[in-house]
């Protein structure tokens, strides 16, 4: 089905219709995949008495179901929150009722949804298994920056002359360095807080001391990686959350919302569901996710959607690299957040279990982990970049060559600069955890004993 998605999509960009009016193609598939899997979830339930001893993996089953329903639940709310796309904006909407509700409808939905990334950022960081004076410092650090959105919302969004002015531009500014140094804080500190110890079992079988000690390193490796992975990934969506709190249209706090429990409700789903699933699967559909979660935020193929407004928020002079930056994040929020995902992903895949049972080489391991949540995105974005390369090659004498080939043209370079950037951050990421984790064994090893 993977697959036909994505002929699907190469087929309809030859249609200028099925450009402008893309966001149906993304949910529709998107949509179709997750009840798929709902129903191959369903049929595996366990029904009557003979499971009646099974009833861990009775729960297990129930929480996957839960995750999907989530899932299945967000992504249409989602979609519906904006349904008017290029052709149809007369059509109503949930925006544009909350519109016209008034401003403290707005509001409300937007402090509400600050409370619940906040209090989500809580929870998530308070079940890893790190040390826990670290933890603690992690949520402070996202607590004062959920209160510092909150303020934001509640004194300046009502107020355009107060959101122009310098206070609401210093408390952006503080809200950036607070998220950058909290994400960079995890990222970099949380390899080094996993307790790692080697020691060497007499009663092994066969075992020289020294493949003991490899494989009890690799071990502790793993568990470093995913503890390390957990707890990064989580700091990379919450934090890239919070920033869109800010930087997006008061309008959209709600779909950021849904698109974090969208995409932590998949993680959950494909954490050791016991199905012979293979992670390109996974992968895709996280990508398609973040796709369809792109259209769902107000986006467009046409230039005149891209929110302009909000890249000039915590900018005190004009900075033409700058507001070009924050633009990018704005329109990309979806995409980027799934890519980000990847990083918890990796945390919770068991692939890499298998290969340390057959290999002490730490490149081997660690390209078993990175190359297919690395590769697929790459692969899916290359087959349409080229694809629709060569469609505008043989449109570029069509009728709307200027209004609908080329502005989509650039939306799949940009799409291609989002991918390539949560492609590298992942890597550097995995990369950096298991360079600190295997210096660190190996510096335990050195010692005496």
């Amino acid at each position: 089905f993977v697959v036909a998605v994505i002929i699907i999509l190469v087929t309809s960009m030859g249609s200028s219709s099925m450009i402008e009016e893309e966001q149906y193609i993304w949910h529709f598939l998107t949509t179709t995949l997750f009840w798929i899997l709902f129903r191959k979830t369903i049929q595996i339930l366990p029904l009557g008495d003979r499971d009646s001893l099974n009833k861990g993996h009775s729960s297990s089953r129930y929480r996957q179901v839960l995750a999907l329903l989530v899932i299945l639940i967000s992504g249409r709310i989602i979609r519906a929150w904006h349904q008017g796309g290029v052709n149809w904006t007369q059509l109503p909407d949930i925006s544009k009722w909350l519109e016209q509700g008034g401003s403290r409808w707005i509001k409300a939905i937007k402090v509400l949804s600050g409370i619940l990334i906040t209090s989500l950022s809580l929870f998530a960081f308070s079940t890893s298994r790190l040390n826990r004076c670290f933890i603690l410092v992690v949520q402070l650090f996202f607590l004062l920056s959920g209160c510092l959105v909150l303020q934001h919302a509640i004194k300046y969004q009502d107020n355009n002359f107060l959101a122009s002015g310098g206070g609401a531009t210093f408390i952006a500014q503080i809200i950036y360095a607070v998220l950058g140094i909290a994400t960079c804080f995890v990222a970099v500190a949380s390899p080094w807080m996993f307790p790692i110890y080697i020691h060497v079992n007499s009663s092994s079988n066969g075992q020289s001391p020294a493949s003991q000690i490899a494989k009890n390193q690799m071990v502790h490796l793993l568990g470093g990686l995913k503890e390390s992975s957990y707890l990064t990934g989580w700091a990379y969506m919450l934090s890239w959350s919070l920033l869109q709190l800010l930087l997006q249209q008061p309008i959209n706090s709600m779909p950021i919302l849904l698109l974090l429990l969208q995409t932590s409700a998949s993680v959950i789903y494909f954490l050791n569901d016991g199905v012979a699933r293979k992670t390109c699967v996974e992968v895709a559909a996280l990508y398609f996710i973040g796709m369809a979660g792109h259209f769902g935020l107000g986006n467009t193929n046409t230039l005149a959607t891209i929110d302009v407004a909000g890249a000039f928020i915590g900018i005190s002079s004009h900075s033409a690299l700058l507001s070009g930056i924050l633009m990018f994040c704005i329109t990309y929020a979806s995409p980027m957040l799934v890519l980000l995902s990847l990083v918890m992903y990796i945390s919770i895949k068991d692939e890499s279990h298998s290969r340390s049972n057959k290999t002490t080489n730490i490149g081997l391991l660690l390209k078993a982990v990175l190359a297919i949540p690395l590769l697929v995105p790459l692969c899916i974005n290359s087959v349409l970049l080229i694809a629709y390369t060569i469609v505008l090659l043989q449109m570029r004498n069509h009728l709307f060559i200027w209004s609908v080939f080329s502005p989509k043209y650039l939306y799949v370079c940009a799409t291609t600069v989002c991918v390539y950037i949560g492609v590298c951050i992942v890597a550097a990421t995995e990369v950096y955890i298991y360079l600190v984790c295997s210096f660190r064994s190996r510096r335990l090893l050195s010692e005496p004993l």
